[in-house]
């Protein structure tokens, strides 16, 4: 079992930036692909960035190419995500997971433990 917590959640106008990390417990975080989701209200989770364990490949929906940016530092098990020139329709709940199963980057199905959540609140 593997244990995920977000934090660096909030509230910022657009515009701004904020950094989320991902703590991971125990000592096989650097084996597994990490990646951020996001879910609003109403609508369902969704895929935002990826990072393959080594760092050497990066992956971005369409949406926050551009201003978000996925990086990892394994000697500390966690993982990032800069968000910047945030928008309103970033609002969410943020999650990281680690991808344990096969399957695509973007497909939630493929991640196999999930943290608990951080709000980001952007607005206009």
């Amino acid at each position: 079992q593997v244990q995920l917590v977000e934090s660096g959640g909030g509230l910022v106008q657009a515009g701004g930036s904020l950094r989320l990390s991902c703590a991971a417990s125990g000592r096989t975080f650097s084996s597994y692909t990490m990646g951020w989701f996001r879910q609003a209200p109403g609508k369902e989770r969704e895929f935002v960035a990826a990072i393959s364990w080594s760092g050497d490949n990066t992956y971005y929906a369409d949406s926050v190419k551009g201003r978000f940016t996925i990086s990892r530092d394994n000697a500390k098990n966690t993982v990032y995500l800069q968000m910047n020139s945030l928008k309103p329709e970033d609002t969410a709940v943020y999650y990281c997971a680690t991808k344990g199963l096969p399957g695509l980057v973007i497909s939630p199905g493929a991640y196999n433990y999930w943290g608990q959540g951080t709000q980001v609140t952007v607005s206009s």
